[in-house]
């Protein structure tokens, strides 16, 4: 079982460059194509957020675009720079995403539980979970108590050094989720967004990782005044592996590198031997 992560696409209308520096619209079609070239495939994908960048309907049309290209189930979570009403009309179709109120959803990849959770608050950059939201996962969790679980949402529950983002992370719910979770063993990965950057921290006994961007990358300044600002480091995106009731996460770069290419024994060296190659190196050729 194979869960791919992506996060914080930032998609802008045609034309437009995300704060006029980042491609955003390039960087997220080169992540689904990054994503089409895996072998094996993603059984599912999990969007944590920030899919458009000011919330408006041409860029979510322009996102699901991008990602009715993928042949798997994709869920998706909003983010600060998202609207609510305009992501639930660009995804109404796929049928996850409850018809009012936060957007808040249980879904099944195989045997792995999802559970999306809706951290926006409108007009602000920081997030929250309502009551009605932690009692829907407390709900989902305690309804099916033995299924590997996985729990999505934008901001992050915990401070991560960066100042200005954790200025505007999960607050409101935080401490109640993390409750939760540590109630609930099922729980295999708490998965966010929002800060740019691959980060991971425990979190009520489950590990919470938060998934870089297949866009920009916030800068890693750890000083306490450090200022918000980002740079153009290569785009990420994160694979949860399910096997055996584990979970092993790998970090993969958005764009092709170089390779690959065979490890090559010293003897397999034309012209060379295991002998002769140990020889020029104890004799320092």
């Amino acid at each position: 079982m194979l869960i791919a992560q992506i996060s914080d696409l930032h998609v802008r209308p045609t034309g437009q460059l995300a704060y006029g520096v980042s491609e955003t619209n390039l960087f997220a079609e080169h992540a689904i194509h990054a994503l089409l070239r895996l072998d094996p495939t993603p059984d599912c994908l999990l969007v944590t957020g920030d899919l458009t960048d000011c919330g408006l309907d041409e860029e979510y049309a322009i996102v699901a675009e991008l990602l009715a290209r993928m042949p798997c189930p994709v869920y998706a979570v909003p983010g600060n720079h998202d609207r609510r009403e305009p992501l639930r009309r660009a995804f109404a179709q796929k049928g996850y995403l409850p018809e009012n109120g936060p957007l808040n959803f249980a879904a099944w990849c195989g045997p792995v539980q999802i559970i999306g959770l809706d951290s926006l608050v409108a007009g602000s950059s920081h997030g929250a979970l309502a009551p009605e939201t932690l009692g829907f996962v407390e709900q989902t969790l305690a309804a099916s108590p033995d299924a590997p679980t996985i729990i999505m949402l934008h901001h992050p529950p915990f401070n991560t050094g960066i100042a200005h983002m954790d200025a505007t992370r999960l607050f409101e719910g935080s401490e109640q989720l993390e409750r939760i979770v540590e109630a609930n063993h099922q729980v295999r990965r708490v998965l966010c967004g929002h800060v740019h950057r691959s980060i991971q921290r425990m979190f009520g006994g489950a590990l919470c990782q938060i998934a870089p961007s297949v866009g920009h990358q916030v800068t890693l300044d750890l000083r306490p005044d450090g200022p918000s600002c980002f740079v153009l480091e290569a785009p990420e995106f994160l694979l949860h592996r399910f096997e055996d009731d584990d979970v092993v996460t790998h970090t993969a770069k958005v764009d092709r590198a170089p390779g690959p290419f065979p490890f090559i024994l010293p003897q397999d060296y034309p012209g060379g031997s295991r002998e002769s190659s140990v020889s020029a190196l104890s004799s320092g050729a």
